[in-house]
Formats: structure tokens, C-alpha cells, sequence
């Protein structure tokens, strides 16, 4: 396959497969649930048949595999993260974008002493992942301005935090750029295809770099070649039709496995919002609650052993739901217009909802809790937050990452480190009421730890950030 070529996202296969599969009697759905229960994946067939699932029953049965197959791989931890955008200047044209070129949005770019400010006010938040991400436009914000942007990050640091993974969502590019991304400190490079559908996405991408089909789903390949053995995909779900879309993203997933023996680190599942200059009537496909929950089921038990990511586009009482379908990642506290971290940092402080940002934010939030608020009904959900960032730093990525997340051994460092971190958080920044909560659950979780010596160590560990240590990790 030439390297700017799409041929492993097989429309009319599809298609095909999903009409096969329409009617997959009930005794074969079960089978596909208890295969997908050993934690090995499914394969296209499978994918497309439960993905069309309408019987309640099953979807039940579904819904609580999906959570197994979660706690099983990655335990009851969340990890955390937030975006920062950089740049709302953009030379494409996306109609489901409040960034895209024809709208009336207010733009801005961050300059590096704004960066600064938005970074310790995100670490003052308590966060220690990010997420950047801006519009594509090569003059108001070429390769030079990120990479810059990346090394402000990582220098920039209040009296107690730091951020210490930087992940990238920028525009399609070039194998040379993601070497430079690698070689600036990228954890994660993340790109959502949006639609897999070509139709549907010529008629989404009207003008702009972005409308070449073939340049965007091959991105993920060049990062690769680039060196970036983490990547993260998505769909935003919304654009077309849901089911065709979650079995495209298999494919982009067994394209990955087979080329570079990897699939993607992550999948997130964005779902079309409201925006500037964005009419939501005017889009056919808009995926309601029940089917959500079932697209993040079926890729949990799909591709059991990726991170699975939910954003601030969905409501608080809704990501709750989501959560227990084999979600492991998810944003807090997010801001999704160019800069507005430190006014919402003192909107906070003042017990206030954060203003409006001075720019256009690209979609709406749904969630508008504070990561205080967020951690801890995290907690009281069961499960325990995590700010780790240790396997990108101790080399754990890629194929490396993989077969310790199958062998089960990733548990042994895992566990540990979501406790540690999340200990720094009740330390520097949590409030009285989450510093209780959060205490209980460390104990909980401490307590669960299966290795005696792993479970001193961590003991270990949490008395040490009390006496003031910090970026403690194995």
C-alpha cells in the first residue's frame, strides 16, 4: 500500500458485513459476548453484529462484560487529563466546527508568556497530562510554533506542580514533523478521522487541507514511521452513520496491528455538539444516549487492552454511565477556547463558575464541574483517580505497553503509581471535602494491592509525599 493510500478502510465490506449480520441470531450473539469476555478481541463480523444489537437483554450482558474486561486490564482507575488549545486560526473549512474558516468566531493564539500562565494554572488545578490541541493553519501556527509551545510546557512550573506528559491532537502532517513531535517530548499523538465515510466526509471537509481523505486516515501510519509508537484515533460520532463507523474504526485498528504490530493507544469517543455557526438539525445522524453507550461497549470488548477516552461533551450524569462500560480515561475541567485556565482558576477560588473565554470555543461543554468536584465523585463511584505518567517516561509504550497490559503485568505498576499521584493531589490541592473522601479510597485501594511487597512499597511511597517528596513512580 502507498503510504498516502486509504485501501484498508473497505467501504463496501462494510456495508456487506453489516447487512450479514443484521439478523445474528441470539445464541450467536452470546457466543461473541463470551469470546469477547477472555479479554482476545473480535474480529470485523463480530464487531458489525453487536454493534446492531437491539435486544435489551443482551445489551445488558454486553454492558457488564465491557466493565469486566475494563477492571480486568486496567482496574478501577480513571486517569485524568485536560486540553489546552493554543490556537482557534484555521484555514479549513469543517461544517461541524466552531473553528472552521467561514464562521464569525473571535480568534486568538496563545503567546509563550500566555502559555505559561495557562500552564500553572492548570497545574494549580492539580493536573499533570495535557492534551494540546488548535486549529490547522501553517502560517499562524507552523511545526516551530508547537514544538516551542511543547518545550514552554515542560519548563513552566508552579511552587508544587508540573507537567510531565504532553500529549499532541494537531492537524494531519508530514513523517519529518512527527519526528520532531517525538523528539520534543509527545506522549500520545492523537488525530480523530471524524467520518470514515469518504462521501460524507468531502461533503463534512469542504475546503482546506483537511478535505484530502487519503492524507488524513494514512496520518496515524506516518506517525508511526515517524517514531511515535503511541497514537489515539476516534470518530466523532454524529457525522454519519454509527454503526458503518465503528466498523471502519476496526479497521483502522487491525491496519495499525498488522503494519506495525501495534494498535492505537487510545480511542476516544467525541460526539457531535453544538458550536458557532454549527446547526445541529441539519445532521441526520446524531447518536442518542442508549446507542453511545453501546458504540463504547462494543470497542471495549473489541480492543480490550486500548485506552478508552470520554470528554467534557457529555454531562456529568452521563459520563458516570459511560464510565462503567470500559471507559479509562477522561477529561476535567476543561476549557475548549483559546486560554481561559487562569480566569477559571479564580472563578474557582472565588467559588464562581468560570466567565465565557475572550475567544470562540470550538464546541460547548457539558461538564462544567470542577476537577475538585469531578475527583471527587470519582470516588465516591468506586473508583480512584490517576494523574501517572509513567509508562511514556520509563520507556512503556507502544508494542512494550502491550504485552505487559496482556500479560497482566502492567497491574504491578499501575495500581501503585494511580495511588501515588493521587495522593500529590490530596496534598497540594484537593479540598478538605475530597481530601476525605480521596484518603478513604487510597486506603481501600491500597489495601486491594495483591503483592505484599508491592503494597509496603506503595505504604512506602505515601508517607514519603507526605514529608514533602513528589513524582514518586515505578
Amino acid at each position: 500500500m502507498k503510504p498516502d493510500r486509504s485501501d484498508f478502510i473497505d467501504e463496501p465490506l462494510i456495508h456487506r458485513l453489516l447487512a450479514e449480520t443484521a439478523a445474528t441470531p441470539r445464541a450467536e450473539i452470546e457466543r461473541i459476548i463470551d469470546k469477547a469476555a477472555a479479554a482476545k478481541g473480535l474480529d470485523l463480523s463480530e464487531v458489525a453484529a453487536l454493534i446492531q444489537l437491539e435486544d435489551e437483554t443482551l445489551r445488558a450482558r454486553m454492558f457488564e462484560t465491557a466493565l469486566a474486561i475494563k477492571q480486568r486490564i486496567y482496574g478501577r482507575r480513571l486517569v485524568l487529563f485536560a486540553p489546552l488549545y493554543l490556537s482557534s486560526y484555521c484555514i479549513n473549512d469543517c461544517a461541524y466546527c466552531g473553528y472552521h474558516k467561514g464562521s464569525d468566531a473571535v480568534r486568538k493564539r496563545l503567546t509563550m508568556d500566555e502559555i505559561r500562565d495557562e500552564v500553572k494554572a492548570l497545574e494549580a488545578l492539580g493536573h499533570k497530562r495535557l492534551m494540546l490541541d488548535m486549529g490547522e493553519d501553517p502560517v499562524a501556527t507552523p511545526i516551530d510554533y508547537v514544538l516551542e509551545a511543547m518545550k514552554t510546557i515542560y519548563e513552566t512550573q508552579d511552587t508544587k506542580g508540573e507537567i510531565r506528559r504532553v500529549n499532541v491532537q494537531i492537524a494531519a502532517t508530514t513523517v519529518e514533523d512527527y519526528r520532531r513531535l517525538k523528539e520534543a517530548g509527545t506522549g500520545t499523538y492523537v488525530l480523530f478521522q471524524e467520518t470514515f465515510h469518504r462521501e460524507t466526509y468531502a461533503r463534512m471537509h469542504r475546503k482546506g487541507p483537511k478535505h484530502n481523505y487519503d492524507w488524513h486516515v494514512t496520518a496515524l501510519d506516518r506517525a508511526m514511521q515517524g517514531g511515535i509508537d503511541d497514537v489515539g484515533t476516534g470518530v466523532l460520532y454524529g457525522l454519519y452513520d454509527y454503526r458503518f463507523e465503528v466498523v471502519a474504526q476496526m479497521m483502522l485498528v487491525q491496519h495499525l496491528e498488522q503494519t506495525f504490530g501495534v494498535g492505537p493507544h487510545t480511542i476516544s469517543f467525541p460526539r457531535l455538539r453544538a458550536a458557532s455557526g454549527v446547526d445541529l438539525t441539519t445532521f441526520p445522524h446524531l447518536v442518542s444516549d442508549a446507542d453511545f453507550k453501546t458504540i463504547v461497549a462494543v470497542l471495549r470488548l473489541a480492543v480490550p487492552y486500548t485506552g478508552m477516552i470520554i470528554s467534557t461533551r457529555e454531562d456529568p450524569a452521563f459520563r458516570g454511565e459511560i464510565i462503567d462500560l470500559g471507559v479509562s480515561q477522561m477529561s476535567a475541567g476543561s476549557c475548549v477556547g483559546v486560554g481561559g485556565y487562569k480566569a477559571k482558576l479564580d472563578a474557582f477560588a472565588r467559588g464562581e463558575r468560570p466567565p465565557e473565554p475572550d475567544s470562540t470555543p470550538q464546541f460547548h461543554v457539558h461538564d462544567d464541574r470542577t476537577p475538585d468536584e469531578i475527583l471527587r465523585h470519582i470516588c465516591e463511584s468506586g473508583y480512584i483517580p490517576s494523574y501517572c505518567t509513567a509508562c511514556y517516561r520509563n520507556g512503556r509504550t507502544g508494542d512494550r505497553f502491550m504485552e505487559l497490559a496482556k500479560s497482566g503485568r502492567i497491574q504491578n505498576t499501575c495500581e501503585p503509581n494511580a495511588i501515588l499521584t493521587f495522593k500529590e493531589y490530596l496534598v497540594d490541592y484537593a479540598s478538605p471535602e475530597t481530601r476525605a473522601v480521596g484518603e478513604k479510597t487510597i486506603e481501600k485501594h491500597l489495601a486491594e494491592i495483591p503483592s505484599a511487597a508491592i503494597r509496603r512499597q506503595t505504604a512506602k511511597g505515601l508517607k514519603a509525599i507526605e514529608e514533602g517528596k513528589r513524582d514518586i513512580f515505578y
